[in-house]
């Protein structure tokens, strides 16, 4: 496939096609046709037969080529199939797109300070296993590593200190970055202001500027309680403090926190441990 790519990104070469897939035609009339001198036309002619996308014959004098449809086939399965993945609705590239249009409609908006100021967010999930089973994923760092990032990205850093006053640092990276020779993608400081356990989480967390600036203040309110399939999650984030410079924070809070409590759904979907009993770690 490398080598069939490689000899029709010529445009000589793909003329050259064009032409043997009206008839089999000897190299003269090619070269005429193309506009070329025969030698050169000799040697784009047997790169694409090296590469299989042409066959040849020797006819009296004259050399006849003719194109072999079956690799031109397969390249179009081939491309199609990678059309069809990027075009998977509800895929990555269509996050991509609606987080594109987001993007511009913020960055529009962004104006002057405080542009975003009281603009909320509200998220629900309905989760599985009781309260007492997912506090520990809402307030220990280990379980907030698992969930506490969109898909594309994954936590490099994270400080979780869940009483009042207790100190926030979310620092992540790309997701493939695994070794961490990437720059950082960001860096959120913050505080917590209200801790009950097993019903209500409140902090504070600021999404970094590259200069160290604070972008904008969330607000985060989450209330969690019990519902038939186990847990109800009802989460409210609110805007305070917004920077010009905060625009591509905020496009994508709706998107990427929306990603996060699917990552966390996910991950209590998958807990091995009995989620209709009292998990035996502490509610901190």
């Amino acid at each position: 496939m490398d080598a069939l790519l490689a000899a029709l990104a010529d445009p000589a070469r793909w003329r050259l096609v064009n032409l043997l897939a009206e008839r089999p035609r000897p190299v003269g009339v090619l070269a005429q046709l193309a506009e070329a001198r025969q030698p050169q036309t000799t040697k784009h002619l047997q790169t694409l037969e090296r590469a299989g996308v042409v066959t040849s014959q020797r006819t009296g004098q004259r050399r006849i080529y003719a194109l072999k449809p079956g690799p031109l086939r397969d390249l179009a399965a081939a491309l199609s199939r990678i059309a069809d993945t990027a075009e998977q609705a509800g895929g990555p590239h269509t996050t991509y797109d609606r987080y594109k249009r987001d993007l511009n409609t913020e960055r529009l908006a962004a104006q002057e300070p405080g542009w975003a100021d009281d603009r909320s967010f509200t998220f629900h999930r309905s989760l599985t296993g009781r309260p007492e089973v997912v506090w520990p994923h809402l307030t220990e760092a280990d379980l907030l590593a698992h969930w506490w990032t969109p898909e594309d990205l994954r936590v490099s850093e994270l400080v979780f200190e869940a009483r009042p006053g207790g100190r926030i640092v979310q620092e992540y990276r790309d997701v493939e970055d695994t070794d961490g020779s990437d720059q950082v993608v960001g860096r959120a400081e913050g505080v917590v202001d209200d801790v009950c356990p097993g019903e209500r989480l409140a902090y504070r967390l600021s999404p970094l500027l590259p200069d160290g600036r604070p972008a904008f203040t969330a607000h985060v309110d989450m209330r969690l309680g019990p519902a038939d399939s186990g847990s109800g999650l009802d989460v409210r984030w609110r805007i305070t403090d917004s920077t010009i410079d905060s625009a591509d924070f905020v496009a994508g809070i709706e998107i990427g926190f929306g990603q996060s409590l699917d990552k966390l759904a996910a991950a209590l979907a998958a807990d091995p441990h009995d989620t209709d009993s009292t998990d035996t770690r502490s509610m901190k």
